[in-house]
């Protein structure tokens, strides 16, 4: 058995690394593989959930390679991920099987997902329920937990859809399978909840556009069929990480640390304004 002792510390000083962020790093490589042309991944959290969302888009004909430390993603297109011969295994990757799920209904192929013990006891009826609207047949015999048998529709179709919670999960995976319809897909959700996909759309091609209402809900409108562009994409530092550290600069007194590259965004940073 292993002792953590931890001692009283009177300042803290210098510089820490804080590892890549893992939200943008799924995404990274899930819409880079949706791109046409090779993009440059710099920045990737190479953490066990990201490899296994990075194995998958393997697993589905993209071709992915490190050089120089960093990442290079092949992109196949919105309709171009080839039907796998094997599971996808997504281990304990929730971001990577939702996602994966949206991203691959354009190809109009047959994929089956399996994930770990505790993957295959969460709920992904929220996932599944949108995409059969937009054309999907998905066989679970789990109660709609993995493993799930998806099989893509010949003609995705665009859907206007009203969360009944805040989910950048749900967001993500409608918003990725609405980028093989053809026209407009809407998304509306009670909150913003985090919009990391909906800007790494935007900056790579696709015609998107988002806005809070008036009642306080916030709306998603994403045009289908765009050329998403390949392109070099950054990942930031993980603010989630980095607030350990702030927290303990902060009740530390005297404390000066250097945290560079955080990723400064509204739907995750709030602690800073504490």
């Amino acid at each position: 058995m292993k002792h953590i002792i931890s001692k009283k510390s009177f300042r803290l000083a210098g510089y820490a690394k804080v590892p890549g962020d893992k939200s943008i790093s799924h995404r990274a490589l899930i819409i880079s593989s949706m791109c046409i042309g090779k993009s440059k991944i710099k920045g990737l959290l190479e953490s066990e959930d990201v490899f296994a969302t990075m194995n998958a888009l393997k697993t589905l004909g993209v071709k992915i390679e490190k050089s120089n430390g960093c990442w290079f993603v092949n992109g196949v297109g919105i309709f171009g991920f080839k039907e796998p011969t094997e599971y996808l295994d997504l281990g304990n990757s929730g971001t990577g099987a939702r996602l994966i799920l949206g991203a691959i209904m354009g190809s109009s192929i047959l994929a089956n997902l399996k994930g770990d013990a505790s993957l295959s006891k969460r709920p992904m009826g929220r996932i599944l329920t949108p995409l059969k609207m937009m054309g999907a047949k998905i066989i679970s015999s789990n109660n709609e937990k993995l493993p799930i048998t998806i099989k893509g529709p010949k003609e995705v179709f665009p859907l206007n859809y009203s969360s009944k919670i805040s989910s950048a999960q749900i967001k993500s995976s409608i918003l990725l399978s609405g980028l093989a319809a053809s026209g407009k897909t809407v998304f509306k959700e009670p909150n913003e909840s985090r919009n990391h996909t909906e800007k790494m759309l935007s900056s790579l091609g696709a015609n998107i556009q988002s806005k809070t209402l008036e009642d306080g809900s916030y709306k998603v409108e994403l045009g289908g069929n765009p050329v998403l562009r390949s392109g070099n994409i950054n990942v930031p530092c993980d603010p989630s990480s980095a607030a350990f550290l702030v927290v303990a600069a902060v009740i530390c007194p005297e404390s000066k640390i250097e945290l560079k590259n955080i990723m400064i965004n509204k739907g995750r940073t709030a602690y800073l304004k504490l």
